[in-house]
Protein backbone atom coordinates (compact mmCIF):
# COMPACT_ATOMS: atom_id res chain seq x y z
CA UNK A 1 0.00 0.00 0.00
CA UNK A 2 0.91 3.59 -0.72
CA UNK A 3 0.42 6.06 2.09
CA UNK A 4 -2.61 7.29 0.18
CA UNK A 5 -4.06 3.44 0.20
CA UNK A 6 -2.87 3.93 4.21
CA UNK A 7 -4.74 6.39 4.86
CA UNK A 8 -7.86 5.73 2.79
CA UNK A 9 -7.67 2.36 4.89
CA UNK A 10 -8.04 3.90 7.87
CA UNK A 11 -10.57 6.52 7.30
CA UNK A 12 -13.19 3.34 6.77
CA UNK A 13 -12.17 1.23 9.16
CA UNK A 14 -10.35 3.21 12.34
CA UNK A 15 -9.99 1.13 14.66
CA UNK A 16 -6.65 -0.01 15.85
CA UNK A 17 -5.25 -2.02 18.90
CA UNK A 18 -2.18 0.24 18.86
CA UNK A 19 -0.72 3.83 17.54
CA UNK A 20 2.88 4.51 17.72
CA UNK A 21 3.62 8.34 17.54
CA UNK A 22 7.02 8.84 16.31
CA UNK A 23 9.37 6.91 13.89
CA UNK A 24 12.53 7.10 15.62
CA UNK A 25 13.89 3.74 16.02
CA UNK A 26 12.59 2.83 19.90
CA UNK A 27 9.53 3.68 17.60
CA UNK A 28 9.61 1.60 14.46
CA UNK A 29 12.12 -1.24 16.71
CA UNK A 30 8.43 -1.82 18.80
CA UNK A 31 6.08 -1.50 15.37
CA UNK A 32 8.35 -4.10 13.50
CA UNK A 33 8.42 -6.31 17.09
CA UNK A 34 4.36 -5.79 17.54
CA UNK A 35 4.11 -6.96 13.86
CA UNK A 36 5.71 -10.07 14.22
CA UNK A 37 2.91 -10.79 16.94
CA UNK A 38 0.70 -10.41 14.37
CA UNK A 39 -0.98 -6.89 16.19
CA UNK A 40 -2.34 -4.46 13.71
CA UNK A 41 -0.41 -1.68 14.35
CA UNK A 42 -0.31 1.88 12.56
CA UNK A 43 3.14 4.43 13.37
CA UNK A 44 3.17 7.64 12.34
CA UNK A 45 5.93 9.99 12.60
CA UNK A 46 5.23 13.71 11.60
CA UNK A 47 8.80 14.48 9.85
CA UNK A 48 10.77 11.27 8.08
CA UNK A 49 11.37 8.18 9.64
CA UNK A 50 14.35 8.41 11.70
CA UNK A 51 14.92 12.47 11.08
CA UNK A 52 15.35 13.39 14.59
CA UNK A 53 17.48 12.08 17.81
CA UNK A 54 18.05 8.55 15.99
CA UNK A 55 19.68 10.47 13.04
CA UNK A 56 21.97 12.58 15.41
CA UNK A 57 24.36 9.82 16.82
CA UNK A 58 27.86 9.13 17.23
CA UNK A 59 27.09 6.46 14.64
CA UNK A 60 28.47 3.70 17.69
CA UNK A 61 26.84 0.10 18.58
CA UNK A 62 28.46 0.38 22.10
CA UNK A 63 28.22 -1.41 25.76
CA UNK A 64 28.59 2.15 27.17
CA UNK A 65 32.26 1.60 28.99
CA UNK A 66 31.39 4.90 30.95
CA UNK A 67 28.39 3.97 32.40
CA UNK A 68 30.32 1.92 35.09
CA UNK A 69 31.20 4.38 37.01
CA UNK A 70 27.85 5.21 37.50
CA UNK A 71 26.74 1.84 38.52
CA UNK A 72 24.64 0.98 35.99
CA UNK A 73 25.73 -2.45 35.55
CA UNK A 74 22.30 -4.11 34.48
CA UNK A 75 22.77 -1.29 31.21
CA UNK A 76 25.82 -2.24 30.49
CA UNK A 77 25.43 -5.84 30.09
CA UNK A 78 22.34 -5.43 27.89
CA UNK A 79 24.39 -3.10 25.39
CA UNK A 80 27.41 -4.97 25.22
CA UNK A 81 24.66 -8.38 24.30
CA UNK A 82 22.80 -6.23 21.98
CA UNK A 83 25.87 -4.69 20.80
CA UNK A 84 27.10 -8.59 20.09
CA UNK A 85 23.64 -9.00 18.66
CA UNK A 86 23.57 -6.48 15.92
CA UNK A 87 26.98 -7.83 15.14
CA UNK A 88 25.09 -10.92 14.09
CA UNK A 89 21.49 -9.45 12.50
CA UNK A 90 23.12 -6.65 10.74
CA UNK A 91 26.44 -7.37 9.30
CA UNK A 92 25.84 -4.98 6.16
CA UNK A 93 25.13 -2.19 8.81
CA UNK A 94 27.62 -3.24 11.91
CA UNK A 95 31.51 -3.93 11.87
CA UNK A 96 33.42 -4.21 14.81
CA UNK A 97 35.55 -1.31 15.56
CA UNK A 98 38.93 -0.50 17.41
CA UNK A 99 38.58 2.06 19.53
CA UNK A 100 41.73 3.66 21.23
CA UNK A 101 41.55 5.53 24.66
CA UNK A 102 44.47 7.96 24.61
CA UNK A 103 45.94 7.96 29.14
CA UNK A 104 47.74 11.24 30.13
CA UNK A 105 48.30 9.92 33.91
CA UNK A 106 48.60 6.79 35.42
CA UNK A 107 46.45 7.38 38.95
CA UNK A 108 43.89 10.24 38.48
CA UNK A 109 40.44 9.32 39.32
CA UNK A 110 41.01 6.31 41.73
CA UNK A 111 39.59 8.11 44.78
CA UNK A 112 37.01 9.81 42.02
CA UNK A 113 35.75 6.92 40.69
CA UNK A 114 34.25 5.67 44.17
CA UNK A 115 32.64 8.17 45.00
CA UNK A 116 30.77 8.60 41.43
CA UNK A 117 29.80 5.36 42.11
CA UNK A 118 28.38 5.94 44.97
CA UNK A 119 26.89 8.91 44.11
CA UNK A 120 28.56 11.39 46.20
CA UNK A 121 30.38 12.78 43.24
CA UNK A 122 29.14 14.39 40.34
CA UNK A 123 31.48 16.64 38.56
CA UNK A 124 33.56 15.35 35.90
CA UNK A 125 36.98 14.21 37.21
CA UNK A 126 40.01 12.90 34.81
CA UNK A 127 40.35 8.97 34.58
CA UNK A 128 44.06 7.40 34.76
CA UNK A 129 45.48 4.86 34.09
CA UNK A 130 44.80 2.35 36.61
CA UNK A 131 41.15 3.27 36.73
CA UNK A 132 40.84 2.97 33.25
CA UNK A 133 42.09 -0.54 32.99
CA UNK A 134 40.43 -1.72 36.12
CA UNK A 135 36.93 -0.55 33.95
CA UNK A 136 38.23 -2.10 30.68
CA UNK A 137 38.54 -5.69 32.00
CA UNK A 138 34.97 -5.31 33.79
CA UNK A 139 33.70 -4.44 30.39
CA UNK A 140 35.37 -7.42 28.73
CA UNK A 141 33.99 -9.85 31.24
CA UNK A 142 30.17 -9.09 29.96
CA UNK A 143 31.37 -9.94 26.37
CA UNK A 144 30.39 -14.00 26.82
CA UNK A 145 31.20 -14.89 23.68
CA UNK A 146 33.90 -13.89 20.68
CA UNK A 147 32.06 -11.13 18.91
CA UNK A 148 34.77 -8.58 19.76
CA UNK A 149 38.25 -9.05 20.64
CA UNK A 150 39.78 -8.51 24.37
CA UNK A 151 41.11 -4.83 25.12
CA UNK A 152 44.79 -4.34 25.36
CA UNK A 153 46.86 -1.69 26.44
CA UNK A 154 50.50 -0.46 25.62
CA UNK A 155 52.75 2.25 27.03
CA UNK A 156 53.82 5.48 25.67
CA UNK A 157 56.67 4.60 23.50
CA UNK A 158 54.77 1.64 21.19
CA UNK A 159 51.90 4.16 21.62
CA UNK A 160 54.16 6.84 19.53
CA UNK A 161 55.12 4.46 16.90
CA UNK A 162 51.98 2.86 15.77
CA UNK A 163 50.61 7.02 16.02
CA UNK A 164 53.60 9.17 15.72
CA UNK A 165 51.19 12.03 15.58
CA UNK A 166 49.50 11.07 18.67
CA UNK A 167 50.26 14.02 21.87
CA UNK A 168 53.79 13.20 23.28
CA UNK A 169 52.15 13.84 26.51
CA UNK A 170 50.63 10.35 26.42
CA UNK A 171 51.39 7.65 29.08
CA UNK A 172 49.85 4.94 27.80
CA UNK A 173 47.08 3.95 25.22
CA UNK A 174 44.21 1.42 25.71
CA UNK A 175 42.65 -0.19 22.89
CA UNK A 176 39.14 -2.24 23.08
CA UNK A 177 36.50 -3.00 20.76
CA UNK A 178 32.72 -1.64 20.24
CA UNK A 179 30.89 -1.47 16.62
CA UNK A 180 30.58 1.12 14.27
CA UNK A 181 27.42 1.83 12.11
CA UNK A 182 27.96 4.30 9.53
CA UNK A 183 24.65 4.77 8.22
CA UNK A 184 22.03 4.22 10.84
CA UNK A 185 19.16 5.14 9.28
CA UNK A 186 19.26 2.75 6.60
CA UNK A 187 19.57 0.16 9.38
CA UNK A 188 15.86 2.05 10.81
CA UNK A 189 14.33 1.91 7.15
CA UNK A 190 15.02 -1.53 6.94
CA UNK A 191 13.16 -2.60 10.64
CA UNK A 192 10.48 0.05 9.48
CA UNK A 193 9.83 -2.52 6.24
CA UNK A 194 10.66 -5.63 7.86
CA UNK A 195 7.59 -4.65 9.75
CA UNK A 196 5.37 -3.96 7.03
CA UNK A 197 6.30 -7.26 5.55
CA UNK A 198 5.84 -9.34 8.40
CA UNK A 199 1.93 -8.71 8.89
CA UNK A 200 -0.46 -7.13 6.47
CA UNK A 201 -2.04 -4.98 9.30
CA UNK A 202 1.20 -3.06 10.02
CA UNK A 203 1.40 0.60 8.30
CA UNK A 204 3.91 2.87 8.67
CA UNK A 205 3.10 6.05 7.74
CA UNK A 206 5.96 9.13 7.72
CA UNK A 207 5.13 12.75 7.53
CA UNK A 208 1.87 12.31 9.73
CA UNK A 209 1.18 13.73 12.60
CA UNK A 210 -1.21 13.07 16.16
CA UNK A 211 -3.13 16.30 16.10
CA UNK A 212 -5.26 15.66 19.04
CA UNK A 213 -7.56 13.58 21.33
CA UNK A 214 -10.98 12.34 22.89
CA UNK A 215 -11.94 9.79 24.47
CA UNK A 216 -10.87 7.11 22.51
CA UNK A 217 -10.49 8.75 19.75
CA UNK A 218 -7.25 10.49 17.80
CA UNK A 219 -7.00 12.67 15.45
CA UNK A 220 -4.48 12.37 13.27
CA UNK A 221 -3.18 15.05 10.32
CA UNK A 222 -1.57 14.11 7.06
CA UNK A 223 1.23 17.18 6.89
CA UNK A 224 1.51 16.80 3.09
CA UNK A 225 -2.20 17.94 2.54
CA UNK A 226 -3.41 18.96 5.59
CA UNK A 227 -5.84 16.47 5.66
CA UNK A 228 -6.96 14.90 9.04
CA UNK A 229 -7.88 11.25 9.86
CA UNK A 230 -9.31 9.94 12.78
CA UNK A 231 -8.41 6.63 14.44
CA UNK A 232 -9.77 4.65 17.70
CA UNK A 233 -6.81 2.60 19.32
CA UNK A 234 -7.14 0.31 22.52
CA UNK A 235 -3.34 2.04 23.48
CA UNK A 236 -0.75 4.70 22.21
CA UNK A 237 2.68 4.42 22.80
CA UNK A 238 4.24 7.57 22.55
CA UNK A 239 7.64 7.53 21.27
CA UNK A 240 8.20 10.95 20.16
CA UNK A 241 11.83 10.88 21.63
CA UNK A 242 12.70 14.34 22.86
CA UNK A 243 9.02 15.53 21.77
CA UNK A 244 7.15 13.25 23.92
CA UNK A 245 6.31 16.07 26.53
CA UNK A 246 5.03 18.51 23.28
CA UNK A 247 3.47 15.06 21.16
CA UNK A 248 1.36 14.68 24.41
CA UNK A 249 0.32 18.42 24.90
CA UNK A 250 -0.83 17.74 21.33
CA UNK A 251 -3.01 14.53 22.66
CA UNK A 252 -3.99 16.48 25.48
CA UNK A 253 -2.00 15.54 28.46
CA UNK A 254 0.29 17.06 30.38
CA UNK A 255 3.39 15.74 31.35
CA UNK A 256 7.16 16.45 32.03
CA UNK A 257 8.98 13.18 31.45
CA UNK A 258 12.24 14.88 29.35
CA UNK A 259 15.11 17.10 30.24
CA UNK A 260 17.40 15.95 26.74
CA UNK A 261 20.17 17.52 26.11
CA UNK A 262 21.95 18.67 22.76
CA UNK A 263 24.82 16.52 21.23
CA UNK A 264 26.33 17.77 18.00
CA UNK A 265 29.25 16.52 15.80
CA UNK A 266 30.94 17.74 12.32
CA UNK A 267 32.20 16.04 9.61
CA UNK A 268 35.54 16.79 8.30
CA UNK A 269 37.10 16.06 5.08
CA UNK A 270 40.66 15.80 6.54
CA UNK A 271 43.01 13.16 4.42
CA UNK A 272 46.08 13.44 6.67
CA UNK A 273 43.68 13.08 10.12
CA UNK A 274 41.86 10.11 8.39
CA UNK A 275 45.33 8.25 7.67
CA UNK A 276 46.59 9.13 11.32
CA UNK A 277 43.85 7.29 12.62
CA UNK A 278 44.14 4.20 10.91
CA UNK A 279 40.68 3.30 11.00
CA UNK A 280 40.40 3.46 14.95
CA UNK A 281 37.95 5.42 16.63
CA UNK A 282 39.93 7.75 19.13
CA UNK A 283 37.61 8.02 22.21
CA UNK A 284 38.80 10.53 25.24
CA UNK A 285 37.87 13.05 27.73
CA UNK A 286 38.33 16.74 26.72
CA UNK A 287 39.90 18.88 29.28
CA UNK A 288 36.56 19.64 30.99
CA UNK A 289 36.48 15.79 31.98
CA UNK A 290 33.30 14.91 29.01
CA UNK A 291 33.88 12.32 26.56
CA UNK A 292 34.56 13.41 23.17
CA UNK A 293 35.49 11.21 19.75
CA UNK A 294 37.32 11.21 16.75
CA UNK A 295 35.70 8.44 14.28
CA UNK A 296 36.72 7.09 11.13
CA UNK A 297 33.51 7.71 8.93
CA UNK A 298 34.33 6.20 5.66
CA UNK A 299 36.19 8.50 3.45
CA UNK A 300 35.67 11.24 6.18
CA UNK A 301 36.15 12.05 9.72
CA UNK A 302 32.99 12.51 12.27
CA UNK A 303 34.07 14.95 15.67
CA UNK A 304 31.96 15.08 18.55
CA UNK A 305 30.06 15.25 20.86
CA UNK A 306 28.63 17.88 23.01
CA UNK A 307 26.37 17.37 25.95
CA UNK A 308 24.35 20.77 26.71
CA UNK A 309 21.07 20.96 28.16
CA UNK A 310 18.27 22.68 25.91
CA UNK A 311 14.72 23.45 26.34
CA UNK A 312 13.40 22.60 22.74
CA UNK A 313 15.00 20.27 20.38
CA UNK A 314 13.60 21.74 17.52
CA UNK A 315 16.06 24.57 18.05
CA UNK A 316 19.57 22.07 18.15
CA UNK A 317 21.59 23.17 15.63
CA UNK A 318 25.86 23.01 15.85
CA UNK A 319 26.67 25.79 17.05
CA UNK A 320 30.45 28.02 16.59
CA UNK A 321 31.41 27.88 19.93
CA UNK A 322 30.83 23.94 19.73
CA UNK A 323 32.65 23.77 16.39
CA UNK A 324 35.70 25.79 18.55
CA UNK A 325 35.19 23.03 20.91
CA UNK A 326 35.79 20.09 18.48
CA UNK A 327 38.74 21.44 16.58
CA UNK A 328 40.36 21.86 20.48
CA UNK A 329 39.96 18.64 21.08
CA UNK A 330 41.40 17.34 17.79
CA UNK A 331 44.55 19.25 18.36
CA UNK A 332 44.77 17.82 22.32
CA UNK A 333 45.65 14.52 20.72
CA UNK A 334 47.21 15.23 17.78
CA UNK A 335 48.84 18.37 18.07
CA UNK A 336 50.82 18.72 14.95
CA UNK A 337 47.47 18.75 12.78
CA UNK A 338 45.68 21.70 11.55
CA UNK A 339 42.40 21.45 11.68
CA UNK A 340 40.35 24.67 10.53
CA UNK A 341 36.61 24.97 9.22
CA UNK A 342 37.25 25.21 5.57
CA UNK A 343 37.44 21.24 6.26
CA UNK A 344 34.13 21.18 7.58
CA UNK A 345 31.45 19.27 5.02
CA UNK A 346 28.91 18.75 6.96
CA UNK A 347 27.70 19.50 10.46
CA UNK A 348 24.51 18.34 12.63
CA UNK A 349 22.74 18.29 16.11
CA UNK A 350 20.41 16.55 17.83
CA UNK A 351 18.74 16.06 21.44
CA UNK A 352 18.79 13.26 23.46
CA UNK A 353 15.40 11.91 24.87
CA UNK A 354 17.09 11.56 28.13
CA UNK A 355 14.60 11.60 31.04
CA UNK A 356 14.41 14.92 33.19
CA UNK A 357 16.67 15.06 35.78
CA UNK A 358 18.59 17.54 38.49
CA UNK A 359 22.32 16.49 38.39
CA UNK A 360 24.52 18.94 38.55
CA UNK A 361 26.29 17.53 35.28
CA UNK A 362 25.11 16.43 32.33
CA UNK A 363 27.09 13.31 31.85
CA UNK A 364 25.46 12.03 34.98
CA UNK A 365 22.05 11.63 33.89
CA UNK A 366 21.07 7.91 32.69
CA UNK A 367 21.07 6.58 29.43
CA UNK A 368 18.96 3.64 30.53
CA UNK A 369 15.30 3.59 28.83
CA UNK A 370 12.22 3.26 30.88
CA UNK A 371 8.30 3.01 29.86
CA UNK A 372 6.48 5.82 31.29
CA UNK A 373 2.69 4.77 31.70
CA UNK A 374 -0.19 7.43 31.87
CA UNK A 375 -3.35 5.03 32.70
CA UNK A 376 -6.57 6.58 30.90
CA UNK A 377 -8.12 9.96 32.73
CA UNK A 378 -10.65 12.58 32.44
CA UNK A 379 -11.33 13.01 28.62
CA UNK A 380 -8.47 10.20 27.68
CA UNK A 381 -9.60 6.63 27.31
CA UNK A 382 -7.02 4.67 26.29
CA UNK A 383 -3.50 4.39 28.19
CA UNK A 384 -0.63 5.77 26.89
CA UNK A 385 2.68 3.97 26.96
CA UNK A 386 5.79 6.76 27.11
CA UNK A 387 9.29 5.52 26.08
CA UNK A 388 11.93 7.52 27.77
CA UNK A 389 15.44 7.10 27.19
CA UNK A 390 16.88 4.27 25.21
CA UNK A 391 20.59 4.52 22.88
CA UNK A 392 20.82 3.18 19.55
CA UNK A 393 22.41 -0.01 20.90
CA UNK A 394 19.16 -1.37 22.80
CA UNK A 395 16.48 -0.57 20.89
CA UNK A 396 15.83 -3.88 20.09
CA UNK A 397 15.88 -4.99 24.02
CA UNK A 398 13.82 -1.35 24.88
CA UNK A 399 11.50 -2.27 21.66
CA UNK A 400 10.87 -5.89 23.08
CA UNK A 401 10.43 -4.98 26.58
CA UNK A 402 7.75 -2.15 25.21
CA UNK A 403 6.16 -4.92 23.00
CA UNK A 404 5.75 -7.54 25.85
CA UNK A 405 3.82 -4.67 27.40
CA UNK A 406 1.82 -3.67 24.94
CA UNK A 407 1.03 -7.37 24.73
CA UNK A 408 0.08 -8.05 28.13
CA UNK A 409 -2.18 -5.19 28.44
CA UNK A 410 -4.26 -5.94 25.04
CA UNK A 411 -4.18 -9.49 26.31
CA UNK A 412 -1.90 -11.23 23.47
CA UNK A 413 0.90 -13.50 23.98
CA UNK A 414 4.45 -13.47 22.22
CA UNK A 415 4.66 -15.54 19.23
CA UNK A 416 8.73 -15.00 17.78
CA UNK A 417 11.65 -13.16 19.47
CA UNK A 418 13.55 -10.73 17.52
CA UNK A 419 16.81 -11.71 19.83
CA UNK A 420 18.31 -13.55 16.60
CA UNK A 421 16.42 -12.21 13.82
CA UNK A 422 18.07 -10.37 11.09
CA UNK A 423 17.32 -6.88 9.83
CA UNK A 424 16.56 -6.47 5.84
CA UNK A 425 20.18 -7.25 4.14
CA UNK A 426 21.40 -9.15 7.42
CA UNK A 427 19.48 -12.01 6.11
CA UNK A 428 21.68 -15.23 4.62
CA UNK A 429 24.58 -13.29 4.58
CA UNK A 430 27.19 -14.28 3.21
CA UNK A 431 30.02 -14.01 6.08
CA UNK A 432 33.69 -15.14 4.21
CA UNK A 433 34.84 -12.75 1.19
CA UNK A 434 35.08 -15.64 -0.92
CA UNK A 435 31.45 -16.41 -0.15
CA UNK A 436 30.60 -12.60 -0.85
CA UNK A 437 32.50 -12.14 -3.85
CA UNK A 438 30.80 -15.49 -5.03
CA UNK A 439 27.00 -14.59 -4.12
CA UNK A 440 27.93 -10.75 -5.84
CA UNK A 441 29.00 -12.56 -9.48
CA UNK A 442 25.82 -15.42 -9.32
CA UNK A 443 23.48 -11.93 -8.40
CA UNK A 444 25.03 -10.19 -11.50
CA UNK A 445 24.58 -13.42 -13.65
CA UNK A 446 20.66 -13.58 -12.34
CA UNK A 447 20.17 -10.17 -13.13
CA UNK A 448 22.40 -8.39 -16.04
CA UNK A 449 23.68 -6.17 -13.71
CA UNK A 450 27.51 -4.94 -13.89
CA UNK A 451 29.16 -7.23 -11.19
CA UNK A 452 31.09 -4.47 -9.86
CA UNK A 453 28.02 -2.42 -9.72
CA UNK A 454 26.39 -5.70 -7.42
CA UNK A 455 29.30 -5.27 -5.24
CA UNK A 456 28.42 -1.62 -4.64
CA UNK A 457 25.09 -2.73 -3.99
CA UNK A 458 25.56 -5.32 -1.24
CA UNK A 459 28.50 -3.30 0.10
CA UNK A 460 25.55 -0.70 0.89
CA UNK A 461 22.18 -3.07 1.24
CA UNK A 462 23.61 -6.76 2.11
CA UNK A 463 21.51 -9.28 0.59
CA UNK A 464 18.64 -6.59 0.29
CA UNK A 465 21.26 -5.80 -2.91
CA UNK A 466 19.44 -8.91 -4.85
CA UNK A 467 16.24 -6.96 -5.07
CA UNK A 468 17.66 -3.34 -5.90
CA UNK A 469 19.52 -5.25 -8.64
CA UNK A 470 16.37 -6.91 -10.18
CA UNK A 471 14.71 -3.53 -9.79
CA UNK A 472 17.59 -1.81 -12.06
CA UNK A 473 17.36 -4.70 -14.47
CA UNK A 474 13.42 -4.36 -15.12
CA UNK A 475 14.14 -0.69 -15.45
CA UNK A 476 16.56 -0.89 -17.79
CA UNK A 477 18.78 1.88 -15.99
CA UNK A 478 21.79 1.44 -14.31
CA UNK A 479 23.38 4.54 -16.04
CA UNK A 480 25.41 6.19 -13.43
CA UNK A 481 24.56 10.01 -12.08
CA UNK A 482 25.79 12.76 -13.46
CA UNK A 483 26.96 14.30 -10.41
CA UNK A 484 27.81 11.31 -8.24
CA UNK A 485 29.15 8.23 -9.96
CA UNK A 486 28.58 6.02 -6.72
CA UNK A 487 24.93 5.76 -7.57
CA UNK A 488 23.00 4.68 -10.27
CA UNK A 489 19.38 6.32 -11.88
CA UNK A 490 18.04 3.03 -11.39
CA UNK A 491 19.10 2.75 -7.61
CA UNK A 492 18.30 6.07 -6.63
CA UNK A 493 14.61 5.10 -8.54
CA UNK A 494 14.19 2.21 -6.45
CA UNK A 495 15.05 3.84 -2.78
CA UNK A 496 12.36 6.52 -4.01
CA UNK A 497 9.90 4.00 -5.25
CA UNK A 498 10.35 1.33 -2.60
CA UNK A 499 11.43 3.25 0.85
CA UNK A 500 8.20 5.77 1.23
CA UNK A 501 10.64 9.14 0.23
CA UNK A 502 9.08 12.29 0.32
CA UNK A 503 10.91 14.68 -0.19
CA UNK A 504 14.38 15.37 -1.55
CA UNK A 505 16.13 15.54 1.53
CA UNK A 506 14.76 12.06 2.92
CA UNK A 507 16.65 10.96 0.47
CA UNK A 508 19.94 12.43 0.64
CA UNK A 509 20.15 12.21 4.22
CA UNK A 510 18.28 9.01 5.65
CA UNK A 511 18.46 6.38 2.71
CA UNK A 512 21.95 7.39 1.11
CA UNK A 513 25.31 8.71 3.02
CA UNK A 514 25.43 11.51 0.15
CA UNK A 515 24.88 14.44 2.66
CA UNK A 516 26.95 12.63 5.68
CA UNK A 517 29.57 12.55 3.17
CA UNK A 518 29.97 16.27 2.49
CA UNK A 519 29.16 15.40 -1.25
CA UNK A 520 25.74 17.60 -1.55
CA UNK A 521 25.97 19.64 -4.12
CA UNK A 522 23.26 22.02 -6.18
CA UNK A 523 23.93 20.16 -9.56
CA UNK A 524 23.63 16.95 -8.15
CA UNK A 525 20.20 18.16 -6.10
CA UNK A 526 18.47 19.03 -9.19
CA UNK A 527 19.69 15.80 -10.74
CA UNK A 528 17.63 14.21 -8.08
CA UNK A 529 14.91 15.94 -8.44
CA UNK A 530 14.48 14.95 -11.90
CA UNK A 531 14.57 11.64 -11.19
CA UNK A 532 11.70 11.79 -8.05
CA UNK A 533 9.55 13.40 -10.65
CA UNK A 534 9.66 10.53 -12.95
CA UNK A 535 8.89 8.37 -10.24
CA UNK A 536 6.58 10.36 -8.07
CA UNK A 537 5.02 12.48 -10.44
CA UNK A 538 6.31 15.72 -9.52
CA UNK A 539 5.84 18.98 -11.93
CA UNK A 540 8.24 21.13 -12.62
CA UNK A 541 6.99 23.27 -9.94
CA UNK A 542 7.10 21.34 -7.42
CA UNK A 543 10.50 20.32 -7.96
CA UNK A 544 11.63 23.78 -7.86
CA UNK A 545 10.15 23.41 -4.39
CA UNK A 546 11.99 20.40 -3.57
CA UNK A 547 15.12 21.93 -4.39
CA UNK A 548 14.72 25.29 -2.71
CA UNK A 549 13.45 23.10 0.18
CA UNK A 550 17.07 21.17 0.52
CA UNK A 551 18.44 24.72 -0.65
CA UNK A 552 17.12 26.08 2.49
CA UNK A 553 18.01 23.33 5.17
CA UNK A 554 21.11 22.10 4.10
CA UNK A 555 22.35 25.89 4.89
CA UNK A 556 20.05 26.54 8.32
CA UNK A 557 20.78 22.82 9.79
CA UNK A 558 24.01 21.59 8.24
CA UNK A 559 26.38 24.62 7.44
CA UNK A 560 26.33 23.36 3.78
CA UNK A 561 25.94 26.33 1.49
CA UNK A 562 24.62 24.75 -1.89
Amino acid sequence: MDRNEILARYRENPEVPVLIVGGGINGLGTFRDLALQKVDVLLVEKADFCSGASAASSHMVHGGIRYLENGEFRLVREAVEERNRLLRNAPQYVKPLATNIPIFNWTSGLLNAPLKFLNLLDRPSERGAFVIKAGLTMYDAYTQDAAVPKHQFVLRGEALRKYPKLSRKVVSLATYYDAAMPSPERIAIDVMLDGEAAHDGAHALNYVSAAGAQGNEVTLRDELTGEEVVVRPELVINAAGPWIDFANTGLGQQTRFIGGTKGSHIVLDHPELLETIQGHEFFFENKDGRIVLIYPFLNRVLVGTSDLRIDHPDEAVCTEEEIDYFLGLVDLIFPTIDVDRSQIVYRFSGVRPLPSSEANTTGQISRDHTNRVVEPHEGIDFPTFNLIGGKWTTFRAFSEQTSDATLDRIGLDRIVSTAEMPIGGGADYPQTEQEQERWCYMTADNTGVNPERVSDLFLRYGTKAQTVAEYIAERGDDVLLTHNSAYSRGEVAFLIDHEKVVHLDDLLQRRSLMAMQGEVTRPLVEELAGIAAGVLGWDEGEKEAEVGRVVTLFGKKHGVQL
